[in-house]
């Protein structure tokens, strides 16, 4: 194995299992071989007698560093959490109740390691009529806060902060709040956003047309603004400070392959997978370096690595602990997703 120094700090300081002292009892290879025989068990299921050959090929392709799987497997596989998913989407209704059963939900996802992505357009916006007290709402960007706070105090599978993805819909009336926050560099350090895009808006923008804000408690339009206007403050806080983000959720949706199982609201942290509420994804990279010979890649290898790389998270999703209790529809259809690069 060919794993430079940083490459060696950082396996003894997150994925390498360790000693009531935190000294790592287990090599670079022990890891390896511990997390290709907990995923090859899927393999029972499907082949008679081929674990082992099963777990000796994902173990070369991991110690030939070809793949490499998402950290919570490294981190988990054969261990006592057993959850080795990336990513979960958790849905945020418009009530104290659900708010903080995910905050709770987020904290425990944490601290397998795996990151959390939410919809926060569901939520009244700010100053809106709470009628259980006649008060009026703090609005979605004061609960993004609240979900950041109890970030910062929590570390992924215990070695690394939590990463989460808040997005919002452009016809949230509380969307330039959204847009602006992260222009602050002390806010939301926990956390990517991203606008939820829709067609009528992308087409208000080429028409130079107005553009409704509905409040989603009541259905009802609550101010009109420039599309363009809206678009260029988005484009300037991105250049800004990074954020947000954009996501074109209507053409996520017509994309959507279980639109019978629910409506896709939001994706994991790094936005490259969009999941149902309470769906999880499994992620993974090819080391497309590694398959370089004389100076051209090797097609038959990328061809074998890509097939085994499939079936290793097929394997891993059966295998997995999951958290969530299984309170939606949307559990049975947990997704494994590989990204090469």
């Amino acid at each position: 194995m060919q794993i430079d120094e940083n490459g060696l700090l950082v396996l003894r300081k997150r994925y390498l299992v360790k000693d009531g002292t935190g000294c790592p009892i287990e090599t670079v290879d022990d890891l390896f071989r511990r997390v290709a025989s907990t995923v090859a068990a899927a393999e029972a299921n499907y082949t008679d007698g081929r674990r082992e050959e099963t777990a000796d090929a994902f173990y070369r392709m991991m110690a030939d560093l070809e793949f490499l799987p998402n950290s919570p497997t490294l981190m988990n596989a054969g261990r006592p959490l057993g959850q080795l998913a990336a990513c979960f989407v958790l849905p945020i209704e418009d009530s104290l109740d659900s708010i903080f059963d995910q905050v709770k939900l987020t904290a425990k996802l944490h601290q397998t390691g795996g990151g959390t992505g939410f919809s926060f357009s569901r939520l009244r916006p700010k100053n809106d009529m709470v009628g259980s007290t006649m008060g009026a709402a703090s609005g979605p960007v004061s609960f993004i806060r609240v979900i950041n706070c109890s970030t910062e105090v929590m570390k992924q599978g215990g070695t690394r902060r939590g990463a989460n993805m808040g997005i919002l819909r452009i016809d949230h009336p509380d969307i330039e709040e959204f847009v602006l926050v992260k222009r602050d560099p002390a806010e939301l350090t926990n956390f990517n956003l991203s606008v939820a895009m829709t067609d009528r808006f992308m087409e208000a923008c080429v028409d130079n047309g107005t553009f409704p804000l509905i409040n989603p408690r009541t259905k009802e339009e609550v101010k009109r603004v420039k599309a363009r206007d809206l678009l260029n403050l988005i484009a300037e806080s991105a250049w800004a400070a990074g954020d947000p983000g954009v996501i074109f959720i209507d053409t996520i949706n017509r994309a959507n392959p279980t639109p019978h199982v629910g409506e896709i609201e939001a994706t994991n942290p790094c936005g490259e997978q969009p999941l149902l509420p309470y769906e999880s994804c499994c992620l993974g990279s090819i080391n497309l370096s590694r398959l370089v010979k004389d100076g051209s890649i090797d097609w038959e290898r990328l061809k074998e690595l890509t097939h085994l790389c499939v079936r290793f998270l097929d394997d891993v999703i059966d295998v997995s602990t999951y958290t969530l209790p299984r309170k939606s529809p949307a559990l049975r259809g947990q997704t494994g997703r590989s990204a090469s690069g």
